[in-house]
């Protein structure tokens, strides 16, 4: 069960739901993915609209970490994400507002 409340996105990865959540934890292994991007220009791509795929993967991934799951990026090319890109997209974002809005941002 998804707990909107403590920041926590659902996301069907063939067709089994997972919890994503960006922890502290998950947040650090994100800004290190980025490289030189920080987290405020991740924050304003996804405003812009100016995200990426690599983008939607990154977040996806950490938020899947954060969530407890143990695969790695490579596991996750391999999955079909229940919805697409256009759910991933939106789980990707919705993660980001959650993580960074009051508790009351439920989307």
């Amino acid at each position: 069960m998804v707990n909107p409340l403590a920041g926590e996105v659902g996301l069907s990865l063939d067709g089994d739901r997972h919890v994503m959540k960006l922890t502290l934890g998950a947040l650090a292994e994100l800004e290190g993915r980025l490289g030189e991007g920080s987290l405020v220009d991740l924050v304003r791509r996804f405003e812009s609209g100016g995200h990426s795929a690599r983008d939607v993967l990154a977040l996806i991934v950490a938020g899947l970490r954060g969530g407890g799951w143990s695969g790695t990026e490579a596991d996750l090319l391999g999955v079909e994400i229940d919805g697409g890109l256009a759910e991933a997209s939106r789980a990707a974002a919705l993660l980001l507002l959650r993580a960074f809005s009051p508790l009351d941002a439920t989307g």
